[in-house]
């Protein structure tokens, strides 16, 4: 198995850490990784984007151009995902905040109500952990097992208060697809 994925939001939407984390988590279950953030100069409201790779074999290139699948976190990510996505694709879309839909249809497109599920659970900025949920079952890239433990060794000890609601988060997303 590998799934090369593509996640674009803006700046505050936590892309880069949900990059980081996916990737931690897969690596948690032994599989190979790459992950390449981009983010602009701005603290937030910039684009936020990253690429990943996870594989149960060896990763030739850590280069994603031609994704499997792309999570759209924000209305102008749309249009960058829509084009790198591969034909018959996965896309899935924060539909709380992209009203728009994607033009193409050769490829398959899921929407979750990232941001207001994590409104429901009492904390808005964890909808990238409910997006991340969603994918993992999707996509089958993370198996999303012992998560208190992974979550536990990728936060400093200052942040494990947050874990509880990252894994609800995480469960949220996962059962809402």
């Amino acid at each position: 198995m590998t799934e090369k994925s593509f996640f674009a939001g803006f700046g505050g939407q936590g892309i880069i850490s949900l990059s980081q984390i996916w990737v931690y988590c897969a690596m948690q279950e032994g599989k190979n990784v790459t992950c390449f953030p981009f983010y602009g100069a701005e603290k937030r409201g910039g684009i936020a984007q990253a690429s990943v790779i996870v594989s149960d074999e060896e990763i030739a290139s850590p280069l994603v151009t031609v994704p499997d699948s792309v999570l759209v976190m924000n209305p102008s990510s749309l249009p960058l995902g829509e084009r790198m996505l591969k034909p018959g694709g996965l896309m899935l879309i924060n539909a709380s905040l992209v009203k728009e839909a994607p033009q193409r249809g050769d490829i398959r497109v899921i929407r979750i109500e990232a941001q207001h599920q994590a409104e429901q659970l009492g904390n808005s900025r964890v909808a990238n952990m409910v997006a991340l949920g969603a994918l993992a079952k999707l996509t089958g890239a993370l198996g999303l097992t012992n998560l208190e433990s992974i979550l536990q060794t990728f936060f400093p000890i200052d942040k494990h208060r947050f874990i509880p609601l990252n894994v609800d988060a995480i469960r949220m997303g996962y059962a809402a697809v």
